[in-house]
């Protein structure tokens, strides 16, 4: 099944074009790693992946429904959501918490199941300890992990992730991918994320998608490499 299909899409800022013909496809259950070099509208590629940017032309389909028949529960981290200023006033627990509101409503009040799905998370990412502390007190990285507990708090079935590992270090960043690796192979989700980090994730990946740049200009989807001969590329 096909989570999303970019088929022939055409999208710029003012009137210049960005993404030209880009094509692609996000198959359920699959760790894709997206990549290019700076500029490339990687960033871009995924906001109009989740309908946050219309294309000037060709066509996005984003799936509604999980296989199973629920609807599709979909976790962003956009990049630079950890750029909180020191007067932010949620606390790292109370933030986290937030993640739920979409199961319970936010005029429901959350159950002991959403408290111990935060905590998770929390522990995840090795930010427990952290969970009275003022968000905008953390460093970078830790504001980081805070974002990625709080999608993993949320459940979701398709994580989109954008350049995730910004200000963490190195054990951190491989304590991350395992993660991930763990929410496609035990919970068969579905990860997308934009890195430069390929050497260090290669073997944990399904497939590769690069933006290359088009002789007459613009960046175009895509190059598709297969890591584990699992995913045939997408056209």
């Amino acid at each position: 099944m096909e989570i999303v299909t970019m088929k022939d899409v055409v999208f710029g800022y003012g009137d210049v074009p960005s993404l030209v013909n880009a094509s692609l496809a996000i198959r359920q259950g699959e760790f894709v790693a997206l990549t290019g070099p700076n500029g490339a509208s990687k960033s871009t590629a995924l906001k109009l992946m989740l309908g946050l940017l219309k294309p000037w032309g060709g066509t996005v389909q984003l799936t509604e429904r999980h296989p199973e028949g629920r609807a599709l529960e979909i976790g962003y981290v956009p990049q630079q959501i950890a750029a909180f200023n020191s007067g932010f006033p949620s606390t790292v627990e109370e933030f986290v918490l937030s993640g739920r509101y979409h199961r319970s409503g936010w005029l429901k009040k959350l159950k002991p199941e959403d408290r111990r799905k935060v905590e998770e998370g929390l522990r995840r990412v090795g930010m427990w300890d952290f969970r009275d502390r003022r968000i905008g007190e953390l460093s970078g990285g830790q504001k980081q992990r805070v974002c990625i507990a709080r999608t993993l708090a949320q459940e979701p079935d398709f994580f989109v992730l954008d350049e995730p590992i910004t200000g963490m270090d190195k054990d951190s960043r491989m304590s991350f991918y395992s993660l991930m690796e763990e929410q496609v192979r035990d919970r068969g989700c579905t990860v997308l994320m934009v890195t430069h980090n390929l050497e260090e994730i290669r073997g944990r990946l399904d497939r590769i998608i690069e933006l290359t740049k088009r002789e007459d200009g613009g960046w175009k989807c895509c190059t598709t490499t297969s890591c584990k001969g699992h995913f045939a590329p997408a056209g």
